[in-house]
C-alpha cells in the first residue's frame, strides 16, 4: 500500500496561519488576502513557505497549486519589485 502526502486547501490555510496570517475562505481567497498586506518580514516567511511547498515530496492538490501560482507568486514578485 502506498501513502502519499497531500497538501490540500486546509493544510495551506493552516500553514499560512502558523506564519501569523489571518486567513479564511478557500485557498484562492486566503492567498489573495495574504499578499495584500505584505511587509519585509512576512514576505520573507511567505517566500520560505512557497519554497518549502514546492520542494517537498508532498503533492499539492490542484486548488493549492493554482492559488500559489495565481496569487502568492505574483504577489511576492510585485512586492519585491515595489521594494527595488
Amino acid at each position: 500500500m502506498m501513502h502519499a502526502d497531500l497538501i490540500d486547501e486546509q493544510d495551506l490555510l493552516n500553514q499560512l496561519r502558523s506564519l501569523g496570517f489571518e486567513v479564511s475562505g478557500n485557498a484562492e481567497q486566503a492567498c489573495s488576502s495574504v499578499v495584500c498586506g505584505l511587509n519585509e518580514t512576512n514576505a520573507r516567511a511567505l517566500k520560505g513557505l512557497v519554497e518549502k511547498l514546492y520542494t517537498s515530496s508532498a503533492t499539492l492538490l490542484p486548488a493549492v497549486r493554482q492559488a500559489i501560482d495565481q496569487q502568492l507568486l505574483p504577489g511576492l514578485a510585485q512586492f519585491r519589485q515595489s521594494r527595488a
